[in-house]
């Protein structure tokens, strides 16, 4: 079976601006990828170019194995977006503007208003559904930027920073419904500014930086590889160390007043834990306080881009 998007040298810049710098991707069916990048990094361009809202340099991408420009009417069947701006008409209800949306990909009123009303019940916008979009909270309007890229059923959802500027009562509701989609086989790609969700969400996610692809794999992989964890213990009774090194493990002490704290870097704290409390307390000391740090997505993006998530 063909990917379900398929990026092969992805370029593209703007007068003087490169935003793109020959990007690959290659996401399965059924997938929930996320990509992660800074602001500028590139992200929203290589959607835009996906969706055909943004004109590519050179490169090709595919869906379901179709070119985006010589199979544009299936590759766009197949795909639903829910941009970071709004982009609906002010003055219609909420209700009418799905069905439009609906109408935009052939399907008439009779089978589009069954389909709409279950989007909307989901989401949490039925008992909304007769106002307009100007009158909605934050909150609702991001809801239904999200219940617009699903009138059509799509194969593919694409999600631009769905939950950008919401609570974390309508972030987690999401979450759990874009985790249902996903379960039914929905292929979600996913650009976020917040790891948790790419965490808690995401099979595999790429990092985006200065347009170019820093590294990909499972989130937990690149934790594993990239991030480091530690262990600090809060101890009396310690006395000269072997020069930073016990048992193997390199360690830091910091003496204090009538006790000391041991800073031990490790790749895997949770596994590390028992032999480093094992060590401690065959050296004669007395353990106070244990404290673990484990490393996150966050910690492998700042790794490779010098950069914080949203800066």
């Amino acid at each position: 079976m063909p990917a379900a998007i398929e990026i092969k040298n992805l370029q593209k810049s703007y007068e003087d601006t490169v935003a793109l710098r020959g990007i690959d991707l290659t996401i399965e069916p059924g997938e929930f990828y996320g990509l992660l990048g800074p602001n500028g990094a590139g992200k929203t361009t290589t959607i835009g170019i996906i969706t055909g809202l943004v004109k590519l340099e050179s490169g090709s991408v595919s869906v379901f194995g179709k070119d985006i420009i010589r199979d544009y009417r299936f590759t766009r069947s197949k795909i639903g977006v829910s941009p970071q701006e709004f982009t609906s008409d002010w003055f219609f209800s909420i209700e009418k503007l799905l069905i439009f949306q609906a109408g935009y990909y052939g399907i008439p009123k009779n089978l589009a208003q069954p389909r709409v009303d279950e989007v909307m019940k989901k989401l949490g916008l039925y008992e909304k559904r007769d106002d307009k979009i100007r009158f909605l909270s934050g909150g609702m309007k991001r809801r239904f930027m999200i219940a617009k890229s699903l009138v059509n059923d799509p194969d593919i959802l694409i999600l631009d920073e769905p939950t950008a500027g919401v609570d974390v009562e309508l972030r987690r509701m999401l979450w759990e419904y874009l985790q249902e989609l996903h379960e039914k086989g929905k292929t979600i790609l996913l650009t976020t500014h917040y790891i948790e969700e790419a965490e808690k969400l995401c099979g595999r996610v790429s990092i985006i930086n200065d347009g170019k692809i820093a590294t990909e794999g499972a989130p937990h992989e690149l934790i594993r590889s990239l991030g480091k964890g530690s262990i600090e213990v809060q101890l009396t009774g310690w006395q000269a160390s072997d020069g930073g090194k016990l048992n193997g493990l390199s360690f830091t002490y910091e003496p204090g007043e009538g006790d000391g704290r041991l800073s031990f870097s490790v790749d895997d704290p949770e596994k590390e834990l028992p032999q480093v409390v094992e060590l401690v307390s065959r050296n004669g000391c007395h353990i106070h306080e244990v404290k673990i740090t484990k490393s996150n997505l966050e910690d492998v993006f700042v790794a490779l881009t010098g950069r914080e998530i949203n800066k």
